[in-house]
């Protein structure tokens, strides 16, 4: 996969957005209670992130979304803390670095809105994600920070977004 781009979702991303995210739920066996998967707005993506100090972004690759992930602010918690969200691959798309760049875009774009941490949720069996964020720069939590609604993530990390690690 050689030919791939990252851009900001558009309206009629909603559908293929929504069927990637419940497709990697399904192929990893993701609990779907508690969880994104479960999130009202998942068909409305666009609509949910056109919002102040949101954004999210998609991989293409051949006119087909093969990835996603977004920034918002942390629901519930303390406005200078940004959540990094639905950050999923397909399959094809793992291990090729993309990860990677949708990471620091992401980030990027987390400190131009003004975010001085990122926090993200996760799954403990989830680890090349884990690996991504700790290389990243994310540091493990012991509790869990706002309130997503997301009871069944019981792997929590945060980041200083003015470091440059």
């Amino acid at each position: 996969m050689e030919n791939w781009s990252i851009r900001a979702i558009k309206k009629e991303d909603n559908q293929a957005v929504a069927a990637l995210i419940r497709a990697v739920f399904d192929e990893m066996e993701i609990p779907k209670t508690g969880t994104a998967y479960e999130d009202p707005y998942l068909d409305l993506m666009f609509e949910e992130y056109n919002k102040p100090q949101s954004v999210y972004y998609v991989v293409e690759s051949e006119d087909k979304i093969v990835g996603c992930a977004g920034i918002a602010p942390l629901e519930n918690g303390d406005p200078e803390i940004c959540e990094l969200q639905k950050m999923y691959f397909l399959p094809e798309t793992r291990g090729l670095g993309i990860g990677s760049v949708m990471m620091e875009k992401c980030l990027q774009q987390a400190r131009d809105f003004g975010f001085d941490k990122c926090y993200i949720e996760t799954m403990p069996f989830m680890h090349a994600a884990q690996k991504l964020y700790k290389k990243s720069g994310f540091e493990y939590l012991d509790a869990p920070m706002g309130c997503t609604g997301h009871s069944s993530c019981p792997v929590w990390m945060l980041k200083d977004l003015r470091s440059n690690v």
